[in-house]
């Protein structure tokens, strides 16, 4: 694959899709913000906001900020032990019916679905079960009681690095993510099924976030990948990443809660690099590798269970998978606030 250079700016107008994605099986893709009705959202600050995910480190910085305006009720299996003492934390299975009673209790203001199950080692069967079964059960409970906003944090990894890419995918693209990384499959099946409550429910502002490569304090692919002690590379690929801060992740969050706001945004960060000016920030080593190698060590890693890299992983060092963000800085009024160089150290930091 050719090297990209760096674009001097944000893409001027909506890149063309080949005629591969064009023909390329498709949801209702990109959702015009204002392509429905407007809901009766309550006003800021009236009603309680119910995080699910709670317990992760992405959804304790969304319970943080959001508590200091509205109720919150965090949702989580695992336990909260340094949780505000205003936030109500429920160990609740979402697949579980105790998640009705929340619904019951009293009215829910918003919903932001942080839980999705991404461990690589989990089975198919779990996976699925918790990721498509438990979010039918969630949205089965924001229809039935008519929550008015519902946010929900999906991945530009819906995507796929693919090597016909677009240099800027816009949210109109198909999601083709799947085709070479079975476990991203989940992921698309919760944005299609996000998507298709949008047009079944329009009392409900939906919003689908697609982050890139969130990093920070997280713990995830991306942010595991920037803090191994030498970083790998695949010889003849420097392919341009995006990444975003987690606390911009978190700010984009808050937009999509303002009433008025539904559809599909792309959220990115400052300007793309190239893979090898990111290492260089980093200030680590690098070893280049061939890919037919690098696949077939980390399977054998894998199998020994001493990487949590399955290999498909490779693709997102080898292809581009960069998205147009204008939409949600258009509409959403988001930009990202972390410059390019704390993202990227941010990864070697402790999480408060």
């Amino acid at each position: 694959m050719a090297d990209l250079t760096r674009p001097s700016q944000r893409p001027p107008s909506s890149p063309p899709q080949s005629s591969a994605q064009a023909r390329s099986q498709r949801g209702p893709g990109s959702i015009p913000p204002n392509a429905m009705p407007k809901a009766a959202a309550l006003p800021r600050g009236t009603g309680t906001i119910l995080v699910t995910g709670a317990c992760g480190r992405l959804g304790k910085h969304v319970v943080r900020i959001q508590h200091r305006e509205r109720r919150v009720i965090g949702v989580d299996r695992r336990p909260f032990p340094d949780k505000p003492k205003d936030v109500v934390h429920e160990q609740v299975d979402i697949r579980r019916k105790k998640l009705k009673d929340l619904f019951r209790a009293e009215p829910i203001e918003a919903v932001i679905h942080l839980g999705v199950m991404h461990d690589p080692r989990a089975s198919q069967a779990e996976h699925h079960s918790w990721n498509v079964a438990g979010f039918q059960k969630l949205l089965e409970y924001v229809a039935h009681f008519q929550v008015p906003k519902l946010v929900v944090l999906s991945s530009a990894n819906v995507y796929g690095p693919q090597p016909d890419n677009a240099q800027f995918l816009t949210e109109d693209a198909p999601l083709l993510g799947g085709a070479r990384f079975s476990e991203i499959r989940d992921l698309i099946e919760v944005d299609m099924l996000a998507q298709g409550f949008f047009w079944k429910h329009p009392e409900t502002e939906t919003v689908i976030l697609r982050p890139v490569h969130i990093v920070g304090a997280v713990h995830n692919a991306a942010s595991n990948f920037m803090r191994l002690p030498t970083i790998p590379t695949l010889l003849g690929f420097d392919p341009m990443v995006q990444i975003v801060h987690e606390s911009d992740v978190v700010r984009a969050i808050g937009r999509a809660l303002a009433p008025g706001q539904r559809g599909i945004y792309n959220v990115a960060g400052p300007d793309p690099l190239p893979l090898s000016h990111i290492v260089k920030i980093l200030g680590k080593p690098s070893i280049p590798i061939p890919y037919t190698f690098g696949r077939a060590l980390l399977k054998r890693l894998w199998a020994l269970r001493l990487t949590t890299f399955p290999a498909p992983e490779l693709d997102h060092i080898r292809y581009v998978c960069m998205v147009d963000d204008r939409r949600s800085r258009e509409d959403l009024g988001y930009e990202p606030e972390v410059a390019i160089e704390e993202t990227v150290r941010s990864v070697e930091l402790e999480s408060w």
